[in-house]
């Protein structure tokens, strides 16, 4: 097979694996199993759509991980990282979705093979990818291992972006510009729903220039009137109509990193209301960018965005944004920090986030947002240029 290009610098990745191995040895971990593709992909580049069978990377004290999954996928494997061929661990097909056997039975002899048997282990019991049946398979298949929950172990090494990483980040930023532009311009009443969804989702793989659409981790979300009351519907085939706002949240996406941005798009002449709303959010984005500096605690942001919400009248019980980078279904977050007024995390330079102030109300909504990125001073940066504002269109 011809050579693999990494995404990333060995270097870049000789970082990471010494972040996660120095969490491990603070939590006395012998060996960590992650299971999480996000994981996977940012330690050794893996990057397939096999996440719906048992896959996982094994990470020990000293030399290369070792990568673990289906046999159909060891290519996929070969393709994607610089794995030395000897630490591609597979099982065979008679082991998927069988009822007398379990992958991760294959995974509990590979891990006594490599000689943690009686091993401190850390696995991803907090992880979509990881099921209750095969843990118990796991433990059964290791009864004399010590088996400790290490869901956020690599989520939290993943928290201050290299300048690589950045770079990425404004790539996908670049392309949630175009989409939201591409919105701007070609919706209209009368419109069917899923024909504008067709459009942006073109778009945004389209790319731009050499930052090429990769598949985001979550679906546009394209509700309206009433249904935009609620933050996570996604589209339909009825046709958008005057008198009514349609938010439009989608992430531009590069090589897994995304860059999720949110405007609102207003058809005929918004209430007043609505108006006062929109320009509220857009003065809290800037309040809270204003508190985003190195020092500060995740937590301010959000009280910052809240006293601008208070003045006119509007209290939010949610959390205002979460950590964002590298992701796969179904969630763009990080899974570590949120903007919320309780989170007392110290933000350092690197650190990026989906501001997202969002509005849903008893029978509208609105959302506004930012991917931001904490600076060495000052205040934070949005990484995509789009003016904070209702869009109106007649």
């Amino acid at each position: 097979m011809s050579m693999v290009t990494l995404p990333f610098s060995k270097t870049e990745y000789a970082r990471r694996l010494a972040l996660v191995r120095a969490a491990m040895a603070r939590e006395g971990l012998d060996c960590l199993f992650v299971t999480a593709p996000t994981a996977m992909n940012w330690l050794t580049g893996y990057d397939g759509w096999s996440f719906y069978v048992d896959q996982g990377v094994i990470i020990t004290g000293d030399g290369a991980p070792f990568w673990w999954g289906r046999l159909m996928d060891v290519n996929g494997a070969k393709r994607t990282t610089t794995l030395p061929e000897d630490h591609l661990l597979y099982y065979p097909d008679r082991y998927i979705q069988a009822t007398d056997c379990h992958p991760m039975d294959d995974l509990a002899e590979q891990l006594a093979g490599l000689g943690f048997e009686k091993a401190r282990i850390g696995v991803e019991t907090g992880n979509y990818y990881y099921t209750a049946k095969g843990h118990l398979a796991l433990m059964a298949g290791l009864p004399m291992a010590d088996f400790v929950d290490a869901s956020s172990l690599v989520n939290w090494q993943r928290l201050v972006k290299s300048p690589e990483e950045i770079g990425f980040m404004r790539k996908a930023a670049s392309i949630s510009e175009a989409v939201i532009a591409r919105a701007v311009e070609i919706a209209e009443p009368g419109m069917v729903k899923n024909h504008l969804v067709a459009e942006l989702q073109k778009t945004a793989t389209m790319g731009v220039g050499d930052a090429w659409g990769d598949y985001p981790a979550i679906v546009p979300l394209l509700p309206s009137g009433a249904d935009a009351s609620a933050p996570h519907l996604t589209w339909n085939g009825d046709v958008l109509r005057k008198g009514e706002a349609t938010f439009i949240e989608q992430a531009g996406c590069f090589r897994r990193y995304h860059a999720p941005l949110c405007r609102t798009l207003y058809f005929g002449t918004p209430p007043q209301f609505m108006r006062d709303a929109a320009d509220a959010l857009a003065e809290g984005l800037a309040a809270g960018m204003e508190a985003a500096r190195p020092g500060n605690r995740a937590g301010d942001v959000a009280l910052a965005l809240e006293k601008v919400l208070w003045k006119i009248g509007i209290e939010r019980p949610h959390r205002a944004g979460y950590a964002v980078g590298l992701a796969y279904p179904p969630d763009w977050g990080e899974h570590t920090v949120s903007i919320r007024s309780s989170d007392e995390t110290l933000l350092e330079p690197g650190m990026t986030f989906h501001f997202m102030p969002g509005l849903w109300m008893e029978d509208w909504g609105m959302e506004t947002t930012e991917t931001i990125l904490i600076r060495e001073d000052g205040p934070a940066e949005a990484l995509a240029k789009v003016p904070r504002q209702l869009f109106v269109k007649d």
